[in-house]
């Protein structure tokens, strides 16, 4: 029976102190708290401005749990994200010097600045957990996350994710812009002198440590899903492929980060039993950024939220 009134209290935890820093984005934080949990990988896109790095960081500060930000530009190099081996004198030997993949919480900032060789060096570090430097593999810290952020409508010395890179990704959320409340709020904590980056003015503390994030991943086991509820998952996952404005549907893996999102979904809102409401909750983040639309149809100006859409109206919902 999975615990989920251990899961909720972790996550009303790390929502009370991520809202220190960041007004509103209620959604996203629990895009985040799902990728936590899973062990998933989120893209956050949004324009500048809207507190994407900011989440990030106020994220990583809520958790007991090393935290490392890379800012990514045209002239990174793969070995400095991953780290390189380093000769030293004293001993003779070549030492590791790991790069900042090295920690639970990696914030890839403005990931589509650099080019797609270095952007790949994150490839195995998503997948495996693990990074091969000269030949050598080593273990990524555990749990591990990659948060990483992009800029929708900048794309001048930029490098759009390849489809092997963005299928990494568990979620891509969009982030709007505050409703306005919450503009006003964040207008009023600028009158009241609050410093809005430093997280150290704004008492953001850990409230949570890295057992108890694999224990809410444990908890996952625990969550069942109907049959009818897994066969909706699949037939989603299908139907994008079917579509005939998608050139490149969902790939299993998609279908398996679909599925496991549901449950953590699930989680948050207390239950141990997956709906279909959840499953096309997590549908929109967890399949928009796995789906290609065809040349025609992209140049018409046809997104593939569109194509997403259409895709959860026609599959029934099973009752």
């Amino acid at each position: 029976m999975a615990d989920t009134g251990a899961v909720t209290g972790l996550a009303e935890r790390v929502r009370g102190e991520v809202a220190k820093a960041v007004v509103g984005q209620g959604a996203t934080v629990d895009s985040l708290l799902i990728g936590l949990i899973t062990g998933g990988h989120v893209l956050l896109e949004g324009v500048p401005g809207t507190a994407k790095t900011l989440l990030a960081r106020a994220l990583a500060r809520s958790l007991d749990a090393s935290f490392k930000r890379i800012q990514f530009s045209p002239d990174l190099m793969p070995a400095d994200v991953v780290g390189t081996n380093v000769y030293d004198a004293s001993t003779g030997r070549f030492r590791l010097r790991q790069g900042p993949v090295f920690a639970s919480v990696v914030l890839a900032d403005e990931i589509n600045r650099t080019p797609p060789k270095t952007q790949a060096a994150l490839l195995e570090a998503m997948q495996e957990r693990q990074v091969t430097i000269d030949g050598v593999s080593h273990a990524l810290p555990v749990p591990f996350m990659v948060v990483a952020t992009q800029n929708p409508v900048e794309y001048e010395g930029t490098y759009p994710l390849p489809e092997a890179q963005l299928d990494r990704f568990q979620q891509k959320v969009l982030i709007d812009y505050p409703d306005e409340a919450e503009e006003a709020e964040i207008l009023l904590r600028h009158l009241g002198g609050l410093e809005t980056a430093d997280l150290d003015v704004l008492d953001v503390k850990p409230v949570a440590t890295a057992a108890d994030v694999l224990a809410a991943r444990s908890a996952l086991d625990s969550v069942t899903v109907d049959p009818a509820v897994l066969d909706y998952v699949a037939a989603i996952v299908r139907a994008t492929r079917e579509h005939v404005s998608i050139a490149l549907g969902a790939s299993p893996r998609a279908g398996v980060s679909l599925l496991v999102a549901s449950k953590a979904r699930a989680l948050l809102d207390g239950r141990a039993f997956v709906t279909p409401d959840d499953v096309k909750t997590m549908a929109r983040p967890c399949l928009r950024h796995r789906l290609l639309l065809l040349p025609e149809v992209e140049v018409e100006g046809v997104a593939a939220e569109s194509a997403l859409e259409d895709v959860l109206g026609s599959v029934p919902v099973p009752r």
